[in-house]
């Protein structure tokens, strides 16, 4: 039975979403700061978390930046809430790692339905292997990556988008593509997402940022060929 951490400071939300979840199956905690999720994580870590945003002392977006700077949390699911309105929370919490969002107000079958698939996708084991295209090398078993024999420093999404693009170097990856098998889900601010990650990438891999090669009109591949 999966483990699902409920991290909500409005207790309607909190109890309604816990309420669902224990309805379907899954074995759920709900905190109303973030002084007690972190206390209950250091004793059991949980298989997914849902986070709000807004929380009252440290937000969403901290708790979610903390996640994936600690190696033993980072790959944990982690599906936002957001605020309608609150364009920019959910581009940055996607760029911090985040794996899914969901808008307030939403229907819980809606939030069960992204529960699970998530858990499905997070059950994926990585194959271990290393993937190299030209002065680039990453290592999926210990989460590194190096440009021209130096280490770069990826977030969670960075590092997943480009393995991606190398597990398919040479194949021609539409935006919808790279957005769906990367993030899992449609989001509606899609392209520029996708290309604020891919200019980061080019960024942070220095030299080695020249194998991510946009083909106009349709998305990005690695590689020339």
């Amino acid at each position: 039975m999966a483990l699902i951490d409920v991290v909500e400071d409005d207790e309607s939300i909190r109890e309604l979403v816990l309420y669902a979840l224990d309805s379907s199956g899954f074995e759920a905690r709900g905190f109303e700061r973030s002084r007690e999720f972190w206390q209950s994580l250091s004793q059991t870590a949980p298989d997914l978390v849902i986070l709000d945003i807004m929380l009252p002392g440290e937000d969403g977006l901290s708790i979610l930046s903390k996640l994936r700077r600690d190696a033993r949390r980072r790959d944990t699911p982690v599906i936002l809430l957001t605020a309608k309105s609150a364009e920019y929370d959910k581009v940055k919490g996607l760029d911090l790692g985040a794996d899914d969002y969901v808008t307030k107000p939403f229907g819980v079958m809606e939030l069960i339905s992204r529960v699970r698939a998530l858990l499905r996708r997070a059950g994926r084991q990585s194959s271990g292997r290393a993937l190299a295209l030209g002065p680039v090398t990453l290592d999926e078993e210990r989460h590194i990556v190096t440009s021209g024999g130096e280490e770069v420093s990826l977030t969670h999404k960075e590092f997943e988008l480009l393995a991606f693009l190398l597990k398919n170097a040479g194949i021609v990856l539409t935006r919808d593509r790279l957005m769906s098998s990367v993030w899992g889900f449609d989001f509606e601010g899609e392209s520029r997402t996708i290309d604020m990650h891919i200019r980061t990438l080019r960024q942070k891999l220095g030299k080695g940022g020249a194998i991510i090669r946009t083909v106009r009109g349709v998305g990005y591949k690695a590689g020339d060929q």
